[in-house]
């Protein structure tokens, strides 16, 4: 269940930790998918067979911006601002990528808000976001993206 708040109330939110998101599946198809999008074709996510004997992880694994890109959208399943008339992406402080996502395993967002500003026009927020795999006990994401929401 998300948080629901409005731009207003985004400041009132700094320090809390959000619901987790939903679980997301990382299929073969969707890595796959994923290459097909960024040209990015490295055995070690394309190549199923090839990954079996000669990756250190014995299967594909994720590319690290596919976990990346989809912060928005298990964002947007933890916290629900309403009244807003847009919000954007507006970057990123940092991001590591400690462990693999292996294919075939699922991913899910965990967020705390650590700050909020005002902008003109609405208030930005930056995140301290944590995706944990269920293939592992180490996170698989760890960055702060920073979301401006407008009045």
């Amino acid at each position: 269940m998300p948080t629901t708040t409005t731009v207003d109330g985004l400041k009132s939110l700094v320090g809390t930790t959000l619901n987790p998101s939903d679980w997301f599946e990382i299929t073969q198809d969707r890595i796959a998918t994923f290459a097909d999008a960024t040209d990015d074709h490295q055995w070690i996510h394309v190549d199923p067979e090839r990954a079996s004997t000669e990756s250190p992880f014995r299967r594909t694994i994720a590319h690290g911006y596919l976990t990346l890109s989809l912060l928005s959208v298990m964002f947007a399943q933890v916290l629900d601002v309403q009244g807003t008339s847009l919000a954007v992406n507006y970057g990123l402080n940092k991001v590591r990528f400690p462990a693999p996502v292996p294919a075939g395993s699922k991913v899910r967002l965990n967020a705390e808000i650590i700050s909020a500003e005002d902008i003109s026009g609405g208030v930005q927020i930056v995140v301290a976001a944590t995706v944990e795999c269920s293939a592992t006990d180490k996170p698989v994401c760890v960055a702060e993206p920073l979301y401006r929401y407008h009045r």
